[in-house]
């Protein structure tokens, strides 16, 4: 029998007794917290799930701290932790460089003579980390996960999506993004004086507006369905006619025959904004192209230049757009590059010292808590058919929980840091995740292959492989605590275990089976009746309003609403 726990885990400091939880539940339980919290300013929020990542981001300091003071041999994971570490962290080396790093990038964007030579060069631009008209990913087949195809996707954009280049609500936005766009072309020496950085930003702006015009919205790209369009290589070339594939793709590699085959099939997920890319290329000036790729390179690797670019790059994307008064610490930028580098080698070394085994064996037992309680919920269901009720039971029978960090850790050693060229890691770190990326097609799906390190505190539900996923850095206190009561440990990270199973039979995942594929299980009928409760789910989030705010800022219920059946029944299953 196992022991109980020796204390509650709840704390009670945090509630205003002031308040009723019939009239504020949320003021209630958390209404002295709220009063005595100040919001860091280097954040935007502040909250248990902030506070828990910044307790995970100290710890990872330490060891990747540790790394760049040891003598790890050259070449060793240690030594690559500790050299990319310590390139971010010279500080005075940076400035000396100025915009030198991107010289030579920016140069290949000057000496561009011809569509197919932007293509080419955009391509190889691409594969080292730089924003792109297109993204090329990887990922299993939604219609077979046995198998892992090319996806292409719109891209291409400075502002987070094409509403931002319509709404009038984003007006003073928009100016705001052509001013930092021009000046940022100055700092980096793009721009040869403030007028001629105006006119490139101009320029620039209005390509990235034609571009977003082509882009499907925030809503239309959440449906699993109308972002798969499996097409040939013949139907790619009908749907963007302008664009010279194998330009794009001689970019990547020198391999021809293997990269060519790259696109025998692949999935469109907006296939309508690769023609009107295409279109775009033929009538948009090459020269108003070259300087669009230009401003990708600049966007793309402010942050690693002088000091003054990364502040002008924070001024925009972090105080405008995501109103965070201050720039992050050097160091906790420079974790954040370490953290997406070389993320499973931190991992290893976090759960080393933060993860016990009791701790992945007593998540275990509740995560096969939450799917029985899951399975009783579904078969109570009085508005589901007994047919799609027993293939719901066959999907969640064939979830796989992940829980702490992969069985088998990623090999960085094709990998080469130079503990002196800063921008140069970055390149790199971007070519070998893309490398690694493109090395899977034709290989064995890899189902023990996870999205997010041991050391995020965060989780997941991943419909092509019909997976939960809970990374060990979540599994703290207070959401996850050895010693606390069972019930707080059902409320809160209960909770998100069902939220993310709930994600499997939320309006989307709902469209998977058991393995992983996009098919329809459903009878028409409880297609329906799931359909009009989705609906209405959608209206109410549709009408509220942050506190304080007028009713112009309503939630987007239609984009939410996957989330939201994720924390309703999330909650339910776990109460």
């Amino acid at each position: 029998m196992r022991q109980v726990r020796v204390k509650s885990g709840i704390t009670i400091a945090n509630r205003d007794l002031h308040k009723r939880p019939q009239d504020d539940l949320f003021g209630y339980v958390n209404g002295c917290w709220v009063e005595r919290t100040e919001i860091p300013d280097d954040r935007a929020a502040q909250g248990s799930m902030i506070q828990l990542r910044d307790d995970a981001e100290r710890d990872v300091r330490v060891i990747v701290e540790q790394a760049a003071a040891s003598d790890a041999p050259v070449g060793s994971a240690a030594r690559k932790v500790g050299d990319l570490f310590a390139s971010f962290m010279d500080h005075d080396r940076a400035a000396a460089l100025g915009s030198t790093p991107i010289k030579e990038e920016l140069t290949a964007v000057a000496a561009i003579a011809d569509t197919s030579a932007l293509l080419a060069l955009a391509g190889r631009l691409h594969r080292c980390g730089v924003g792109n008209a297109i993204e090329l990913c990887v990922d299993t087949d939604a219609r077979d996960s046995s198998r892992y195809l090319v996806h292409l996707n719109q891209s291409g954009l400075g502002l987070p999506d094409e509403s931002y280049y319509r709404a009038d609500s984003f007006s003073e936005t928009r100016a705001a993004y052509l001013a930092h766009l021009a000046r940022a072309l100055l700092l980096c020496g793009y721009a040869a004086d403030a007028a001629a950085a105006d006119g490139i930003a101009d320029r620039v702006m209005a390509l990235e507006t034609r571009l977003a015009a082509g882009h499907w919205d925030v809503v239309r790209n959440r449906d699993a369905i109308a972002t798969y369009t499996l097409v040939g290589r013949a139907e790619l070339e009908r749907l963007a006619p302008q664009v010279d594939w194998a330009a794009w793709l001689s970019g990547f590699g020198s391999d021809g025959e293997v990269l060519n085959g790259l696109l025998a099939e692949v999935v469109a997920s907006q296939p309508s904004y690769l023609s009107s890319w295409s279109e775009a290329l033929a009538h948009v000036p090459l020269a108003d192209w070259k300087d669009w790729l230009a401003w990708q390179v600049v966007r793309s690797r402010s942050r690693f230049l002088t000091e003054a670019v990364a502040e002008a790059h924070f001024d925009f994307y972090g105080r405008r757009l995501s109103g965070i008064p201050q720039q992050r610490e050097r160091w906790k930028r420079g974790i954040s590059l370490v953290q997406a580098s070389l993320g499973e080698v931190v991992g290893q070394l976090y759960v080393e010292r933060h993860f016990p085994a009791e701790a992945k064996a007593r998540m275990a037992q509740l995560v096969d808590n939450l799917v029985e309680a899951y399975r009783r919920n579904i078969e109570s269901l009085d508005w589901m058919g007994g047919e799609t009720k027993l293939k719901a039971l066959d999907k969640l029978g064939m979830f796989t929980p992940k829980v702490g960090y992969p069985d088998t850790w990623r090999d960085y050693s094709a990998l080469t840091i130079d503990r002196d060229d800063l921008v140069g890691n970055v390149r790199a770190a971007a070519a070998f995740e893309f490398d690694r990326e493109l090395g899977k097609i034709g290989a064995p799906v890899d189902r023990g292959e996870w999205f997010m390190t041991p050391q995020t505190v965060n989780a997941y539900y991943n419909p092509g492989m019909n997976e939960i996923v809970f990374p060990a850095a979540i599994l703290q206190p207070p959401f996850f605590d050895l010693e606390a009561d069972d019930a707080v440990s059902y409320g809160a990270i209960g909770s998100v275990i069902g939220h993310e199973i709930g994600h499997g039979f939320d309006d989307q995942g709902s469209k998977y089976d058991g393995f992983g594929n996009l098919v329809d299980w459903w009878t028409d009928a409880d297609r329906e009746n799931f359909d009009a409760r989705a609906q209405a789910l959608i209206a109410q989030y549709a009408s509220f309003s942050p506190r304080d705010l007028s009713d112009q800022h309503l939630v987007n219920g239609a984009f939410t609403v996957g989330e939201n059946i994720g924390d309703l029944g999330g909650l339910t299953i776990a109460y």
